[in-house]
């Protein structure tokens, strides 16, 4: 596993704006460019985060999209990961923020979060644990990636956004194809926050077809 002993930019304004990680702002400008949420959901926003530990990417749809955001709308945010989320007091007491600590590639997890669904929008900047070879990380990664797709078709409405975190190679245009068979609008966007040596990128399912 790469380690990054030197905080950078987006490292620093996370721990400033009380992020856990530098990914929000990978989510951010996906929103931002994209009308990620905005075109999701019209009146009300259902949100399903897989794998979203440490929490950055709920502390944002939450902050920005939640009842104390200055945006509100009527959201309710489900969110998962293997791990505990970070402790802050953001995640505390609220009505609109579901966690389920386990594994949500299996039971009873996966039935646990379909059934509070449907959901409008379905993120994940989920990631396996890396071995060093780049070959089999990215078999786990698109692993990881199909299993966040197979939500789609259980508990995603029509008319609702995908965003899935992929390692780069071989089998990522092959999923590429599936996301444009059953979105108006697929395609692979790297952020500006992804550090320059890494093979992520986000794929994007933009507008569920019927």
């Amino acid at each position: 596993m790469t380690s990054y002993e030197k905080p950078d930019f987006w490292s620093l304004k996370a721990k400033n704006e009380a992020y856990p990680a530098r990914s929000v702002y990978k989510l951010k400008e996906i929103d931002e460019k994209f009308g990620f949420f905005k075109l999701a959901g019209q009146t009300g926003l259902r949100v399903l985060d897989l794998g979203a530990a440490p929490g950055s990417w709920s502390l944002y749809v939450l902050r920005r999209y939640g009842m104390t955001g200055h945006n509100r709308r009527n959201l309710f945010l489900v969110s998962v990961d293997l791990q505990p989320l970070s402790k802050n007091n953001d995640f505390s007491g609220r009505e609109d923020f579901f966690f389920i600590q386990g594994d949500f590639t299996g039971s009873p997890a996966r039935e646990e979060l379909i059934s509070r669904g449907p959901y409008n929008a379905i993120i994940s900047d989920a990631a396996p644990l890396t071995t060093g070879s780049r070959t089999v990380d990215t078999q786990r990664s698109i692993f990881l990636a199909e299993e966040v797709f197979s939500f789609t078709e259980s508990c995603l409405v029509p008319g609702g956004n995908l965003a899935i975190k992929v390692f780069q190679g071989a089998g990522t245009d092959v999923l590429l194809k599936h996301l444009r068979k059953c979105f108006n609008s697929a395609k692979s966007f790297k952020p500006a926050a992804c550090r320059s040596n890494s093979f992520e990128t986000y794929l994007l399912g933009l507008g569920k077809k019927q």
